[in-house]
């Protein structure tokens, strides 16, 4: 059985960092575009990375370029999300997907999903 475990999130201030771990199990994590996205109350989830393995790049949405950051730990078989600067705008649940792919310029993912952590960014 796959299971993404996320973690990491917590209260942060406007301005602060965090870093959230999803760690896999049940899959070869490195042969995956393990991808995350976030979900605010009363919105769609949507995507915040999204890796092209075979290009060897990454996609993120606007207001994440330059702030957010994927990468991921093999031996460790987890990926990671530092977020920098955050925004009270960020604060959402924040998952990780087994899969992602890129359609219409828009980030999707699919298969096995973690439960989620919480970010909130407030003073």
């Amino acid at each position: 059985e796959v299971q993404l475990v996320e973690s990491g999130g917590g209260l942060v201030q406007p301005g602060g960092s965090l870093r959230l771990s999803c760690k896999i199990s049940g899959a070869d994590a490195d042969e995956r575009a393990i991808g995350w996205f976030r979900q605010a109350p009363g919105e769609d989830r949507l995507g915040v990375a999204c890796p092209d393995i075979r290009a060897g790049t990454t996609w993120y949405p606007d207001h994440a370029k330059g702030r957010f950051t994927i990468s991921s730990d093999n031996s460790k078989s987890t990926s990671y999300l530092q977020m920098n600067d955050l925004k009270p705008q960020d604060t959402a649940v924040y998952y990780c997907a087994l899969e992602t792919t890129m359609v219409a310029g828009v980030c999707l993912g699919f298969g096995s999903w973690g439960r989620g952590t919480q970010v909130t960014v407030s003073s």
